[in-house]
């Protein structure tokens, strides 16, 4: 078990790494019990496989509980899923005194969070991620959205969990193309400041991702505990601390646009092949090797994930796709900072891309044979 806290000042709360927490799970989220009932949230495909358990415990600990599912799936990021979920907690009669469980990946903690925050002017919300990707990246740091027709996560707001609960046993009825969209976000660490976590990724990744205890736990607490150190340093992104969680996220976001924010692009697929094309486009520039941009592909490419645009389903051409990028939530003032590398371990944010050129590089990639 491992216990990690973001320091936030009076929105401070704990991070519990535990195999098997969700057995336990009343004894876990009792802080947030005082008015002896439950409201949870989870999708259809996580309610059927963990809510009889997670029920039947809270009915022995004498906790009443009530469940809304939401459809499994993106789209569910959606003012459509955020009216239907507001209006059922309010018939549930929530309270601002209330704490509201989220139970499943990043889907279900961004629409939850979300909702927490608008109703009643703001709830309380615990996290509880059943995929990588939410237990390393979504769950911490207090950012909630839905995705609109502009594009992906623009309305939303900043809301902390109260805790978050992680258990890595969950992850073993995860299909693998889930964990490895997931693993990438865990490589994102290591690229942004740390490369002795990705020389680490690349001789272990295979281990991460074939469920081994202790390789899984060491990629799930590193990953945590990086993003703790980064949110409690920037918790809104108002320097350029937080954005280099954003490793890979500008062009990776244009590709789901381009691809329907669906299931023929996953999120951290997605983000991988960006991750792979802003150290292409950093060597491009002659701000970091060559080798660097190959060897973060290779390794990715190594773990079964795309790493090209064609690989990724992805046909349009670089002005649409820069298009996509125009509508990122981070453009301020016609500019869009980019993270690019000086190298394996050395993101740092730019602010003098020209949008013209990225076109041009990622029209030069579509023209590459093979």
């Amino acid at each position: 078990m491992a216990r990690l806290n973001i320091a936030l000042g009076q929105r401070s709360y704990e991070i519990a790494v535990e195999a098997g927490a969700l057995d336990a799970v009343a004894q876990h989220i009792a802080p947030w019990t005082k008015r002896g009932r439950t409201l949870w949230v989870s999708d259809s495909n996580v309610a059927a496989r963990h809510w009889p358990r997670i029920a039947a415990q809270l009915e022995a600990a004498g906790l009443a509980a009530a469940l809304h599912i939401v459809p499994a799936g993106e789209q569910s990021k959606s003012w459509g899923e955020l009216a239907r979920l507001t209006d059922w907690l309010l018939g549930e009669g929530v309270e601002r005194s209330d704490t509201i469980f989220a139970l499943g990946g990043g889907m279900i903690g961004d629409l939850t969070g979300f909702a927490a925050s608008i109703v009643k002017r703001g709830c309380e919300f615990v996290q509880l991620p059943t995929t990588l990707l939410a237990q390393v990246d979504s769950s911490v740091g207090g950012k909630t959205a839905i995705n609109t027709a502009a594009g992906k996560n623009l309305v939303g707001a900043f809301h902390q969990p109260r805790f978050v609960l992680i258990d890595p046993q969950v992850l073993a009825t995860l299909p693998p193309r889930e964990m490895r969209a997931g693993y990438a976000e865990v490589v994102k660490y290591g690229l942004i400041d740390d490369a002795p976590f990705f020389d680490w990724c690349e001789a272990h990744g295979a281990e991460v991702l074939s469920g081994d205890p202790a390789a899984l736990g060491h990629a799930i607490v590193t990953s945590v505990a990086a993003k703790a150190r980064i949110v409690g340093e920037d918790e809104r992104e108002t320097k350029d601390r937080r954005a280099l969680l954003n490793l890979g996220h500008t062009f990776g976001h244009a590709l789901e646009a381009d691809t329907g924010f669906g299931e023929r692009l996953l999120h951290g697929e997605a983000v991988g092949v960006g991750m792979v094309l802003a150290l292409q486009y950093s060597a491009r520039r002659g701000l970091c090797a060559p080798q660097d941009a190959i060897r973060v592909a290779a390794h990715f490419k190594a773990c079964g994930m795309p790493v090209t645009l064609r690989e990724a389903g992805v046909t349009a051409d670089g002005a649409t796709l820069v298009d996509h990028m125009r509508h990122d939530k981070k453009m301020a003032g016609g500019n869009l900072p980019f993270l690019l590398a000086r190298g394996i371990g050395q993101t740092f944010v730019a602010h003098d891309v020209d949008l013209a050129d990225v076109a041009a590089f990622l029209d030069e990639l579509h023209a590459r044979p093979g």
